[in-house]
């Protein structure tokens, strides 16, 4: 047997090459959108993908799986499980080979046997894959395909369905089912290696550990979020549900567009270069650049986001989907921004300018203050402060007064801020108040950016009345 995880670390996500080297079949698990490297990874190993298959309907980016039954006519494993709500949209097209599954159910890729396990809580439908290597002899499962469930150091959070989907009332029976799915693992083989969906650095879990694979004995022995569920079901579901970051805003449409079919993709986008002038009026200004060399000065409207780890998730949370786009972005980072885009369904990238493109154009500029800035205005009654946190970082102090709204939920909630104040934007570093404050600029408010840690702030009070929403 063949066994590669392939890592997006912009994403924190890992998909699995599993293939038989006897019969040179593969199949892959969790694949993104732009399939074309998984294709080069297995032909590098003289393999070719026959089969897909997904463990569960993807909030954080589009999956592969309908490309590779589309484009490459492979067969397409996705569950049958969860209830109407969460049933693939797309699972009968016409002319894709796709086969439902359910709890128990079993199937083969050359000598490889799947076996595939239910395991609702992240979602209704979440299944796992047990791997078994019968063409070495086993007759036992190596590991398992955990998905979303086990994360080395975490389970995945039950609480999307309603914190980012909008089904009002899940997070609870989405708990109980997660603590069901708990039960069902200690019953299995504690030799078995876990092989997560993702790693340090998702939204889709609270406490994600940087180590790309576990064991289950490992798990069951020191994951907090396994261990607490010994305490009984209300303890589990209270540790499960506390501190769950706030999900980006594009989690939803993400969820939905996977449900329903990801749009067929084909050829990458090829954003062209061009001038300043040649930027279209009405297209979305994406500037790629660190928040020191966008403060200098960046383009009238443009939004910042940072090429870095952080770029899909502040893309997708301030770019609506069919906007039209240009990056300002060194020429060498352009094929590996685009990716990132449309793997979270931004796909209209029309063009890019380099750094060094914005010398010849007219520059806006953005007021940067501290926090003990922020406190010599913080009584005038013109001005507003906005806390773009997380809730537990809220929870341990904030400036009295401020509007609390996360950086990744903002664009949707531009209309829960007053119009006619300055808004000192500030977080707990200076990175994601950074972000907010452009995207607030060029929504039309006036917008200072709290370029300062938190810790400066003269007294936060926990407990302080505000107006944190």
């Amino acid at each position: 047997m063949l066994f590669r995880q392939l890592f997006d670390p912009h994403l924190a996500q890992y998909a699995y090459l599993i293939g038989c080297q006897k019969t040179k079949e593969a199949l892959l698990i969790d694949p993104e959108r732009d399939i074309g490297r998984y294709v080069e990874a297995a032909a590098s190993e003289n393999l070719k993908i026959v089969a897909v298959a997904e463990t569960h309907i993807h909030a954080d980016f589009l999956s592969g799986v309908r490309e590779f039954a589309a484009q490459h006519g492979v067969k397409a494993y996705l569950s049958d499980e969860g209830d109407a709500d969460w049933k693939y949209g797309w699972a009968d097209d016409e002319g894709l080979d796709v086969q439902l599954v359910k709890d128990g159910d079993t199937f083969n890729v050359g000598n490889i046997k799947v076996e595939v396990i239910h395991t609702p809580g992240h979602t209704p439908e979440h299944i796992c894959f047990l791997i078994t290597d019968e063409g070495g002899g086993a007759s036992e499962p190596m590991g398992l395909v955990s998905g979303d469930f086990v994360f080395v150091g975490d389970l995945g959070r039950p609480d999307l369905l309603e914190s980012a989907a909008g089904v009002v009332g899940a997070r609870e029976p989405s708990a109980q089912a997660l603590f069901e799915s708990v039960q069902k693992l200690k019953t299995m083989p504690e030799y078995l290696q876990v092989w997560p969906g993702h790693g340090a650095g998702s939204a889709c879990g609270k406490a994600l550990g940087s180590v790309p694979q576990t064991t289950l004995g490992y798990e069951l022995r020191h994951n907090a979020s396994i261990l607490s569920a010994r305490e009984g079901e209300s303890t589990f579901i209270d540790f499960i549900l506390d501190g769950q970051p706030e999900p980006p805003l594009y989690f939803a449409r993400m969820k939905r567009e996977n449900r329903e079919g990801p749009a067929l993709l084909g050829a990458l986008p090829k954003p062209r270069r061009v001038s300043v002038s040649g930027i279209e009026d009405e297209a979305v200004v994406i500037d790629t650049r660190t928040k020191a060399e966008f403060y200098e000065g960046h383009l009238v409207g443009s939004l910042l986001a940072t090429f870095d780890k952080s770029f899909p998730t502040v893309a997708g949370s301030y770019v609506m989907p069919g906007k039209a786009m240009y990056l300002v972005i060194d020429e060498e980072n352009v094929g590996a921004a685009v990716r990132d885009l449309i793997r979270i369904g931004l796909d209209d990238v029309r063009g890019f300018i380099t750094p060094e493109d914005l010398g010849s154009a007219e520059l806006s500029k953005i007021e940067v203050i501290r926090f003990d800035d922020l406190a010599a205005r913080i009584a005038d009654p013109s001005v507003c402060v906005v806390d773009v946190r997380r809730q537990d970082e809220v929870d341990l102090g904030f400036v009295a007064g401020s509007i609390h709204i996360p950086y990744v939920r903002l664009l949707a909630r531009l209309d829960e801020l007053p119009t006619d104040k300055t808004l000192l934007v500030h977080c707990q570093s200076g990175i994601r108040s950074a972000v907010a404050a452009a995207l607030l600029n060029a929504s039309g408010f006036d917008a200072v950016f709290v370029d300062d840690h938190f810790r400066n702030w003269k007294a936060p009070v926990k407990g302080e009345e505000s107006v944190a929403v």
